[in-house]
């Protein structure tokens, strides 16, 4: 019979009877590390757990402990992904109450998460899963969240409905993750914050003609 570690402890059954003391929580983080640069590299369909388990320096089992499946291990990295790029998105809009800096500071962000080492933007932006529902509903309600963090600002700013913000806001990121896909994609022609503010300059021409709200929430005079 296996055994365990005591009540409440931090450890994994290996680890206890290695005697190693290294945290649950820094053997899970370097399991996910080690799916990442796999699910990177691979792509799902083609990622064996063998060899996350090699590259993590874990015996399968251990493997397991943490990550029942190989899609409950997929599903744990898009989580930990889109938790990061929204908050990154977030930070973005709430640095500054201009909302010209807001927006370039927006596009910049898409463009500086695409250049993060490992890739990690291959799973959220091109994941080869997008048909498992559990992915694509965490997908979507993840483009549907950045709309909204657009969206609120749209509406604070102008006379538009929520319902038009919205769709602004979908338009927005959509054209920030292509184009700074495509740039990346096209091995960087151009630098990055040189890419980030042409498409930034687009985005604000574009929302800086619609009509802004006046200080009572009544659209500002013409002019």
């Amino acid at each position: 019979m296996a055994s365990v570690g005591l009540p409440g402890s931090d450890l994994d059954d290996e680890q206890v009877r290695r005697g190693q003391r290294m945290p649950r929580s820094q053997r899970r983080a370097q399991i996910l590390d080690a799916a990442q640069q796999v699910f990177v590299e691979s792509g799902y369909h083609l990622a064996v757990m063998d060899e996350i388990a090699e590259r993590a320096g874990v015996s399968k089992p251990v493997l397991y402990q943490h990550f029942p499946s190989k899609l409950e291990l997929y599903l744990a990295l898009i989580d930990a992904f889109t938790d990061e790029m929204l908050g990154l998105l977030r930070d973005a809009l709430a640095a500054t109450n201009d909302n010209k800096a807001r927006v370039m500071a927006t596009i910049a962000t898409y463009f500086e998460y695409v250049s993060q080492e490992g890739g990690s933007y291959r799973l959220i932006f091109e994941s080869d899963l997008r048909n498992e529902p559990e992915v694509s509903s965490r997908l979507e309600g993840f483009s549907v969240a950045c709309a909204a963090a657009m969206a609120e600002v749209i509406s604070a700013d102008t006379s538009l409905s929520a319902e038009d913000a919205h769709l602004l806001g979908m338009a927005l990121t959509g054209m920030a993750q292509i184009a700074a896909r495509d740039w990346l994609a096209q091995g960087g022609p151009v630098p990055r914050e040189e890419a980030a503010a042409v498409v930034g300059q687009l985005a604000w021409r574009g929302l800086g003609g619609f009509p802004k709200r006046g200080r009572e929430g009544r659209p500002a005079a013409a002019g």
